[in-house]
């Protein structure tokens, strides 16, 4: 998706804000924008939404409200955000392969997914580690992150 989008595509995103416009007046609050963009396909980060947004205050994100063009302008700028690749996150597990096997501890997956970078909920995790574990608690990060890549 990234540089240009077409004119479908705008379409497209254009129909996918006003299903988020709760008040009808063609906009919508700042706290929607980071769900829009998901909604959309990309993935930025609450941090990236929040710097994008020009770092809002918690009143700001509840109340204020933005139009169409200036969201279209801030999706352009997730697009362009350098993504992660597979080898960046196999790299990025293999720190924790202490066996040099390609796997790691889930429970130590699970640890890093709660307490680094962008922390994720309980939930959130036991979502993603559905069906990744071995008999031994072991999980295959190679996999993982394919996985993970894929939803």
């Amino acid at each position: 998706m990234a540089g240009e989008f077409s004119a479908d595509q705008i379409e497209d995103f254009k129909e996918a804000f006003g299903l988020f416009d709760r008040v009808g007046d063609s906009k919508v609050a700042y706290n929607q924008v980071a769900d829009i963009m998901r909604a959309l396909g990309q993935n930025p980060t609450n941090k990236d939404v929040k710097k994008i947004l020009g770092d809002p205050s918690a009143d700001d994100m509840a109340n204020k409200r933005l139009d169409f063009d200036g969201f279209l302008a801030m999706l352009k700028t997730v697009d362009a955000i350098q993504k992660g690749t597979y080898d960046d996150y196999v790299e990025g597990l293999r720190v924790f392969d202490k066996e040099g096997n390609g796997t790691v501890m889930g429970a130590e997956l699970r640890i890093v997914l709660s307490t680094l970078g962008e922390k994720m909920s309980e939930p959130e995790i036991e979502s993603l580690m559905q069906g990744q574990e071995d008999e031994n608690g072991s999980v295959h990060y190679e996999a993982f992150v394919k996985h993970v890549l894929s939803l």
